[in-house]
């Protein structure tokens, strides 16, 4: 349809070139004077510049409708992928069965609240996108004052190509009463296309003024209206992001927080199930009957034993072992303390940590003693 407008004008324009050639070739006092008129020219002037920036304002209106229709459409998409994602991290904070902790499942709880904050906040964004700025550009675009102005316009361009025919016209007759003198009825004709002319003169100039009129209102509406609009979609997105930010701000702190509390926990204690070795007294049956002592310590041979681990005494009764070492096992409890002589010194340590050799090598011989 615009392409059409555009072709339409061109086509006036040269219609208009045409007949102003025609009148400068017969060069009749009317021809030269038709539009001769500054004021005339001025507002034609006016008019054409209020068509072409009415025209580039509508379609600047309608680009930023187009956009934001297209921006709610995406958004739309995004809050729905966002509310998905909140349900799922509401989903395993509250089914999660993890054994060494609850910290990932308030942290996904928190992360869906913020989540659901966060996709709300998008929502009313969209929604004043839609109400703010593109239902009144639109409504501006289709609406009848801009077309009004414009079908004034219009009107006026073809009444003016018109009163330009008519002083064609009036040239001519003038010509021709001229060169032939004339006679009462060719003057007459005369006289009727002048008087044509000058009400088309008139009739011009009345349907100028209200064309610029309109189109100057239309023009301030356009330039208020739309400066309106990018302020309020601007404002819109500011305050959406400022709340975002708010929202990122606290579930962050909270992250964090939990973060640094799991990170400056001290280790956790692992009892050991092990019980102490046996005391002196126990051992040698002071102060204690011989039926809980020979529950206590069972008496074996000596035997040769190799730390298959190291173990790190915790009492002067026990006994350090390093990894590999040859130890001369002496007693055994019950309970799961062995006794024994390592490098010249003796004392209790885990039965488990070590195991019964038969041989020896002599270069480890010098070790156990």
């Amino acid at each position: 349809m615009e392409a059409i407008r555009k072709q339409a004008s061109k086509l006036r324009e040269q219609v208009a070139r045409q007949q102003q050639a025609v009148l400068k070739q017969f060069g009749g006092g009317y021809a030269d004077s038709v539009f001769a008129d500054e004021g005339e020219a001025q507002q034609h002037t006016k008019l054409e510049k209020l068509y072409i920036s009415t025209r580039a304002a509508k379609h600047f209106q309608r680009d930023i409708v187009r956009g934001v229709e297209g921006y709610i459409v995406t958004g739309s998409k995004q809050v729905e992928i966002g509310n998905k994602l909140c349900e799922d991290g509401k989903k395993y904070g509250v089914e999660n069965t993890c054994t060494s902790g609850s910290t990932l499942s308030r942290a996904a709880l928190s992360f869906a609240k913020a989540r659901s904050l966060i996709e709300k906040e998008r929502g009313n964004l969209l929604k004043a996108f839609g109400t703010q700025v593109a239902e009144p550009l639109r409504a501006m675009v289709m609406g009848a004052p801009l077309e009004d102005a414009r079908h004034l316009a219009q009107r006026y361009d073809r009444m003016r190509q018109e009163a330009e025919a008519q002083a064609i016209e009036v040239s001519k007759r003038q010509m021709k009463i001229r060169e032939t003198s004339g006679n009462g009825d060719m003057i007459s004709r005369l006289e009727a296309a002048e008087s044509k002319l000058q009400e088309l003169k008139s009739n011009m100039g009345t349907l100028g003024k209200e064309a610029v009129a309109a189109m100057t209102a239309v023009e301030g509406q356009q330039q208020r209206l739309t400066l309106q609009r990018l302020i309020a979609l601007v404002e819109s997105e500011r305050s959406y992001h400022q709340r975002v930010l708010q929202i990122l701000d606290q579930l962050e702190r909270e992250m964090v927080s939990e973060r640094q509390r799991i990170e400056g926990a001290p280790p956790p204690v692992i009892e050991s199930s092990m019980p102490p070795p046996p005391s002196y007294e126990e051992v040698n049956g002071i102060f204690m009957r011989t039926p809980t002592v020979a529950e206590l310590v069972e008496t074996v041979e000596h035997f040769l034993a190799e730390a298959i681990q190291s173990y790190r005494a915790e009492s002067e009764t026990e006994l350090n072992l390093s990894s590999g070492d040859y130890i001369v096992v002496r007693k055994v409890s019950n309970n799961g303390w062995a006794e024994g002589e390592c490098r010249g010194k003796a004392g209790w340590f885990p039965y488990e940590f070590i195991e019964k050799r038969d041989r020896v090598l002599a270069s480890k011989v010098a070790q156990v003693f």
